[in-house]
């Protein structure tokens, strides 16, 4: 059975020119305007990761690059470390030995260029396809690995990662954000030296509620927003991740990216090929500033829904009313959104259930019929309400989920994650549905397809993930349990892309209890998603930093709620003005000026909304920095930029320097301009600077007076 197969191999590879080339050992590049990986072909025939880094332009110089470390290390051979791939082969053997077979570059539709490499072990036919795909005027690389099984019987894979990449520096800083419900993304920073540092999460379906998937990586030196070299990389997949940082006896980092393989052992057919997740990195010589940018450019152009779109302002009705609502009640706050200004009314939880009636969290969820003692006229008496109105009408939906008291739940136990011989566990007093059957695939998008099909003017979908995957047993997949994890995210995958197929202009956004479930393959469905259920400005600024380091502001929901009174109303809206603009708050609890400022701030938002959402985003000063933050957006055409300013909580007497402005034309005049002014007004509005001046010298944008107070200014290119 082997020897055919070798013979085939060898014939291939004299026939084919790839396969002539492996004999002079070539050398593979996969390149960026300023980022370049370069492999090579070793004696023995493996592929080898030789250099990463910023682009070398003389191409004599590539000879010059040491071998390195094997590309896609397997298991069972002779290297000592954490392995990408583990296959265990139908006679139980669990070796397996990569060599190159050959490789060809293709530019793709979208402009990008996809390298793949093809490898194969010579004793068993098991084949890998590693794939690399650049977009060059981003400096953005993504890695993906596509293993076959070419043997006549199943093989077992205990480990599939994405990616591994090797860097040899003199020093790694690992910048991790990891947190909880309310205190997502929490910034912490630890230098990586011998042995291993594990990222992964165990959770399945609200899979990074304490973990989201990506890291920054400084090397040689701790990395600012402006200097040092940095690589940042996140995994696009909507389920267990883990990223291995390891620190070999010579100092070498290998960094391993991919799906948990924790109880995921995944058998392949006789055939069959296992595609991994896509692994996104950048690698920025100028700070992470640069590596977010480059990811926002990315992600509006080539991977976010919709991400060259605008976006729906909105009122929530969550925070005015939770479960207790009727159809006046809603129809009243309609008004509400009306007076603010805003595109769009959004209800949310709390409006379906008959025979156990959603009152709470507690029962309800899996029933997708409305409450007749809520809703008699349905959801589409609210579409026409808000026609008339002149706005739009959204619905919160929490489709893959359900109560244990409802009526999906007792006519459809199989249809659940959970043990048939243990007391259930409840997460939030629920339970998942098993995305991994084809017919609880059709059931949750059903829910979507007969909400659309009966009520075609519901403009929005607020899709919400309250649990992660507990008592893991799948009645589907008694013969495979430890395909769940992985096949409950496929089935997920399928529904998105059937709503996608079917209504591809509703846009959606991806909430998890908050900030429990982002990551880049989802957002290929989703329009924008929510941070946190933490709505204080002040934690905001935060959790929004956080995010920005790879998702750009255009995804990120920010409303204004009555979170932190302390804060005014001004804080607040400026602070969420700096993403996808909303509020949830009951507009009768707001005093007449207030009201006033709010419809003010949407007008100037709806003006300023081009430069946030589409233009390149500055991040000035930190909130981890101390008691300030500035972050500030230019248009692409450098003749717009908007900067938020906050004072939260300085020091009496504090030293204060100009904050320097970043991404102008320093050629330019730009004339500076206060907007959402709500009190004093700064010293310096109204007046022109050249854009060498705001760079080079800055505006005295900070004040020690008190605490809790913001600014916001426009700038714009005079003609």
């Amino acid at each position: 059975m082997i020897k055919p197969f070798l013979s085939i191999l060898a014939a291939c590879a004299l026939l084919s020119p790839l396969g002539a080339a492996a004999q002079g050992k070539p050398v593979i590049k996969v390149e960026t305007q300023g980022v370049q990986l370069v492999m090579k072909v070793g004696d023995n025939g493996r592929l080898y990761h030789s250099y990463l880094g910023p682009r070398l332009t003389h191409e004599g110089d590539l000879q010059h690059l040491p071998q390195g470390i094997e590309a896609y290390l397997t298991h069972g051979m002779e290297d000592y470390f954490e392995p990408a791939l583990h296959v265990e082969h139908s006679d139980h053997n669990n070796t397996c030995e990569l060599k190159y077979v050959s490789h060809d570059v293709t530019q793709l539709p979208d402009g990008a260029t996809l390298t793949t490499i093809n490898l194969a072990d010579e004793v068993y036919p098991t084949r890998v396809k590693l794939l690399f795909t650049a977009y060059a005027q981003h400096d953005i690389i993504i890695e993906s690995t596509e293993i076959t099984n070419g043997e006549k019987q199943p093989v077992v894979l205990h480990k599939f990662a994405s990616s591994l990449l090797n860097l040899d520096r003199s020093r790694y800083f690992l910048t991790e954000y990891s947190g909880d419900w309310a205190s997502e993304v929490a910034m912490s920073e630890t230098e990586l030296n011998f042995g291993k540092k594990v990222l992964d999460t165990k959770l399945g379906s609200r899979h990074s509620m304490f973990l989201p998937s990506f890291f920054q990586l400084s090397l040689d030196a701790l990395s600012t927003e402006t200097q040092g070299e940095v690589l940042v990389g996140t995994l696009a997949w909507t389920g267990n991740f883990r990223f291995t940082f390891e620190v070999d006896q010579n100092g070498a980092l290998r960094v391993l990216s991919g799906i948990n393989p924790y109880f995921s052992q995944y058998t392949l057919k006789a055939g069959e090929t296992f595609k991994t997740p896509d692994f996104i990195f950048t690698l920025s010589d100028s700070g992470r500033g640069k590596a977010a940018r480059n990811f926002h450019s990315w992600a509006r152009n080539y991977r976010l829904k919709d991400g060259n779109a605008t976006r729906m302002t909105l009122l929530n009705n969550w925070e005015a009313t939770y479960f207790d609502f009727n159809e006046e009640r809603l129809v009243g706050l309609m008004d509400d959104a009306v007076k603010l200004g805003v595109d769009m009314f959004l209800l949310d939880d709390g409006w379906f259930g008959n025979k156990y009636p959603r009152s709470s969290d507690h029962q309800g969820l899996g029933d997708w019929q409305e409450t007749a003692s809520k809703l008699p006229h349905k959801l589409g008496y609210l579409c026409q309400k808000a026609r008339e109105k002149g706005i739009k009408f959204g619905v919160w939906i929490e489709p893959e989920m359900v109560n244990p008291k409802s009526v999906l739940y007792e006519t459809h136990p199989d249809w659940v994650i959970h043990l048939p011989n243990r007391k259930e566990y409840y997460f939030r007093n629920q339970l998942v549905l098993d995305l991994s059957n084809p017919k609880v695939q059709d059931h949750v998008f059903g829910v979507v397809d007969r909400l659309l099909t009966h009520y075609p003017e519901i403009a929005f979908f607020k899709w919400d993930c309250n649990s992660p995957v507990t008592n893991i047993w799948s009645e589907h997949l008694k013969e495979q349990p430890t395909h769940l994890y992985v096949d409950y995210v496929r089935g997920l995958y399928n529904v998105l892309e059937r709503v996608k197929a079917k209504y591809p202009h509703v846009p959606m956004m991806l909430c998890s209890g908050g900030g429990g479930r982002i990551d880049y393959e989802a957002l290929r469905y989703f329009t924008e998603f929510w941070p946190s259920d933490n709505t204080d400005p002040v934690e905001r600024l935060y959790i929004q930093w956080g995010f920005s380091s790879v998702y750009p502001v255009k995804a990120q929901c920010a409303h204004v709620t009555t979170w932190n009174r302390t804060a005014d109303i001004k804080f607040r809206v400026d602070v969420a003005s700096m993403g996808k603009l909303g509020f949830d708050i009951k507009c009768a609890d707001l005093k007449p000026d207030e009201e006033a400022f709010c419809r003010s701030a949407v007008e100037n938002y709806n003006r300023m909304k081009p430069v946030i959402l589409d233009g390149d985003q500055y991040r000035l000063v930190s909130p981890y920095d101390g008691r300030h933050a500035s972050t500030m957006f230019v248009a692409p055409d450098k003749q717009r930029a908007v900067v938020f300013v906050f004072d939260v909580n300085p020091r009496y007497h504090e030293h204060l320097l100009p904050v320097k402005l970043q991404g102008l034309d320093p050629d330019r005049q730009y004339r500076v301009k206060e907007t959402n002014v709500r009190g004093d007004r700064y010293a310096f509005d109204g007046r022109t600077y050249s854009g060498q001046y705001l760079m080079m010298v800055g505006l005295p944008l900070f004040s020690t007076r008190r605490g809790l107070t913001s600014h916001v200014i426009e700038l714009e290119k005079l003609s």
